[in-house]
């Protein structure tokens, strides 16, 4: 079934990826920007470009008027390299959120797939961790959580989708490790036992253009690839991708250990990723 759906935060990595997927399976795709820079790659991949600001609740409203489905994907985290400075993100999280929604209320839009973490579930160590696992909110993290609770709280038909790390072309996570390992600054966090989850930003796409089609309203589910990596094994690979010297341990821990199961996304919606395991797809 062909819907009309659209996505929040389209000019992103995320958004990149996800419409020309979404087109592909044949529906019709409104791409709403902040920024007119941003149109004509979106235009020319076959979407309706359309003005829309999360901190703008009327604009929102006139830009839902007719679709079937809203994917939120707009955000703010600081990218690989860049100050770690997290406010315009927690704000997007906490205001934007609560505009979209109340935008899908008034446009009578009952399907809502909202972009999350994984790394809310962080900081159960080498134990797997599921979509029932505790929560554990971080300075961080803690914008997720409220986000996530602003849509459970709705009346929408509403999917969580909680993503792990981003890595894959257009996210700049890799080419920081590789330029990092290259100059020889690359240090491994800790002492490298802790677990990370990471997900190609491709196969998070393709997650997410089959939860809007399939998914039951109000379910929730973890994205990541099938075999999370520890930071020793994942960042030593990276380095010697690039032919460059093991990196030292004893960087600095900026995030609790996680390592998620994708089991319900794939047994419920019949999805696997296309990089099983981050050495699949840091290959080069």
């Amino acid at each position: 079934m062909s819907l009309v759906i659209a996505v929040v935060g389209a000019s992103g990595v995320y958004g990149r990826h996800l419409l020309p997927r979404l087109i592909a399976r044949g529906h019709r795709v409104r791409a709403l920007i902040r920024r007119p820079e941003n149109a004509a790659s979106l235009a020319h991949c076959g979407a309706e470009v359309r003005g829309a600001d999360v901190f703008d609740p009327d604009s929102l409203r006139v830009a839902f008027a007719g679709c079937d489905a809203v994917i939120n994907l707009a955000t703010s985290v600081p990218r690989p390299g860049q100050t770690p400075d997290f406010a315009l993100n927690d704000r997007i999280r906490r205001e934007g959120t609560r505009a979209v929604i109340d935008a899908c209320c008034a446009a009578g839009i009952g399907r809502l797939v909202q972009q999350s973490i994984a790394m809310i579930h962080a900081g159960a160590g080498d134990s797997w961790i599921d979509e029932s696992s505790a929560v554990r909110p971080t300075s961080i993290t803690q914008s997720a959580v409220d986000m996530e609770a602003l849509v459970t709280a709705s009346d929408r038909q509403w999917i969580i989708l909680r993503g792990g790390l981003f890595y894959g072309p257009g996210t700049g996570r890799e080419d920081d490790w590789f330029a990092r390992a290259t100059e020889g600054t690359l240090k491994i966090p800790g002492d490298g036992t802790e677990f990370a989850s990471l997900i190609h930003v491709a196969d998070m796409a393709d997650a997410t253009a089959v939860a809007v089609e399939r998914a039951a309203p109000r379910s929730t589910f973890l994205v990541g690839d099938d075999h999370p990596s520890s930071w020793r094994d994942l960042l030593t690979y990276a380095a010697a991708t690039v032919q460059a010297a093991v990196p030292p341990l004893g960087g600095p821990v900026t995030l609790p250990s996680f390592r998620a199961s994708n089991r319900r996304l794939r047994e419920t919606l019949d999805w696997a990723p296309r990089y099983p395991n981050v050495q699949a797809g840091l290959a080069r």
